[in-house]
């Protein structure tokens, strides 16, 4: 499929053009580019990291899209020998076709490319493609590294990456084990299904926990602080009562002003009803006078 048979209004398409034209220049950490005749298919070569077995290594490999990329992930495989990948054989790492479930469409070539690098001094713990070979072997194949040459894209290792300096070199550690902890803390967090090939995890790199900020509308309980041995127990006091729910006492000779009051309404009453009563008698049943 040559480049000018692509379609280029598909998004995998657009994508990948946009990343070639990013990674056209190399660099002294990386280079990758699709070949001239199918733009799914990238070459690149990588420099192995200071201060492990790879250093000096300069290795090559196959990095192989889907039409859906970036919503899927590629397929990646080593080509240059170097005793912790398998060559011609695709790796299974977390941001592999392996495990689609940790791939994540953000996810560059670039940084593809970077978690290779991240994830090589690690220990392969038995996932598809991963060797344990020993230092002095991976030294060996690191040196033997420089002059490899791929068949296919017709690179040389020793004429691909710009020449390494000392501050270089810190860069392309800290930006590979960052891009390597990445994708172990996604592999993490997602929890592979049981019977789904292992993820490999950047055993020797601290996968950093998500960053979150502290919610200000949270309200924050204290540490309990445990009394000191002779000091005395507080105890609690109690809260005062609200003045309007307060009992109030009644007011003096409040009790003896109501008794006045209902024993003088009671002689009153008595005295109408007596007055009432008598002028009844006189008139219903006093006989009249002859």
């Amino acid at each position: 499929m040559s480049k000018e048979k692509v379609n280029k209004n598909c998004p995998g398409v657009k994508r990948l053009m946009r990343e070639a034209a990013e990674l056209a220049e190399p660099t002294e950490h990386y280079y990758a580019a699709p070949l001239e005749d199918n733009l799914f298919e990238w070459h690149f070569t990588v420099r192995g990291q200071e201060g492990s077995s790879f250093e000096g290594g300069l290795y090559h490999g196959r990095i192989m899209f889907p039409p859906e990329y970036p919503l899927k992930p590629p397929s990646v495989m080593l080509l240059t020998p170097n005793g912790r990948f398998e060559i011609n054989r695709k790796i299974c790492l977390s941001m592999s076709e392996y495990h689609p479930e940790t791939w994540q469409p953000s996810w560059s070539i670039r940084t593809v490319l970077l978690a290779i690098v991240g994830f090589m001094p690690t220990p392969g713990k038995g996932a598809i493609g991963a060797l344990d070979w020993t230092d002095a072997e991976r030294k060996k194949l690191a040196l033997q590294s420089v002059k490899w040459s791929c068949r296919g894209c017709g690179a040389d290792n020793a004429d691909v990456l710009l020449p390494v300096t000392k501050q270089s070199g810190e860069s392309l550690k800290k930006e590979a084990d960052k891009a390597a902890s990445e994708m172990a803390f996604t592999a993490e967090k997602s929890k592979s299904k049981p019977g789904d090939p292992p993820v490999e995890s950047a055993a020797s790199v601290t996968a950093p926990p998500p960053t979150t900020e502290p919610n200000s509308n949270a309200a924050v309980s204290p540490a309990p602080v445990a009394p000191a041995p002779d000091a005395p127990v507080a105890t609690p006091e109690t809260a005062p009562q609200n003045a309007s729910l307060t009992e109030r006492p009644p007011p003096t000779g409040g009790i003896w002003t109501l008794f006045i009051m209902y024993f003088l309404v009671g002689i009153i009453s008595a005295l109408f009803l007596r007055r009432a009563g008598r002028t009844i008698y006189q008139e219903f049943f006093k006989p009249d006078l002859v």
